[in-house]
């Protein structure tokens, strides 16, 4: 059975995130809590808290310090899986079954939220809300969050791909064409892709692998904050 070229990327993607998030996590244990943090504490310390305070803001305090380290492994993961084709690599996130199992561990997420708060008998009583005839389209309706959040970062990024593909494609062209008016023939160094290339790939790689990013993450949070009641949220209860 052939392995797609894709599990070598997610492997390596993985192992090199594991090791910076051990060496991190060393870090933190070595430095004096008392001491002014410097060096990679100093970027680590501030995401760590924009992340914490944006999970808290949707989930309320008391959940958002066991689901905050969860947001952040999608953070860094989704980010570093869209822009890693920057290096030559494909990105994890075009391949379907990576943004689907993220979007399942989400969705696993948001269902236990639901029973936790409404129990096993008001979760079940929503599959027949607000008339019993509902029940198909909301049996729909639980799994459509889960497939619509795959299929929009798969296909995002996937369509990012190929918009790169096409435009080093035409830069070809553009540099064969170039050649010829010089008596150049047949394919030449893609000498126009250098000068094409880069500022479109800080939009489909960097800015679109972001904003992609911000809105799995940001979903992820609303979701599960929306299945939870308001008093639990706002720290009341």
């Amino acid at each position: 059975m052939k392995v797609q070229s894709d599990v070598y990327v997610i492997i390596l993607l993985t192992a090199v995130l594991s090791a910076g998030i051990i060496a991190v996590s060393r870090k933190f244990e070595k430095a004096d809590p008392l001491a002014k943090p410097k060096g990679i504490l100093v970027p680590v310390l501030l995401g760590v808290e924009m992340v914490h305070n944006a999970v808290k803001a949707n989930v309320g305090e008391r959940t958002a310090d066991s689901l905050t380290p969860y947001i952040l492994v999608l953070w860094v993961y989704i980010f570093c899986a869209n822009t890693i084709s920057l290096f030559g690599l494909s990105s994890p996130t075009a391949n379907l079954s990576v943004t689907l199992l993220l979007a399942i561990i989400t969705w696993v997420l948001i269902q236990i939220t639901e029973l936790k708060y409404q129990g096993l008998g008001g979760y079940l009583h929503s599959f027949f809300e607000p008339l019993a005839v509902m029940f198909p389209m909301n049996v729909v309706g639980k799994f459509s969050t889960m497939v619509s959040m795959s299929i929009r970062l798969f296909g995002n990024i996937l369509c990012g791909g190929i918009m790169m593909q096409l435009i080093y494609s035409a830069a070809q062209i553009l540099s064969n064409t170039i050649a010829g008016w010089f008596g150049g023939q047949g394919n030449v160094f893609n000498f126009m892709a250098p000068i094409i290339a880069p500022i479109l790939h800080a939009y489909f790689d960097l800015f679109a692998g972001f904003i992609q990013t911000l809105v799995f993450v940001t979903l992820t949070m609303v979701l599960i904050g929306n299945d939870m009641p308001e008093d639990v949220r706002k720290g009341i209860a």
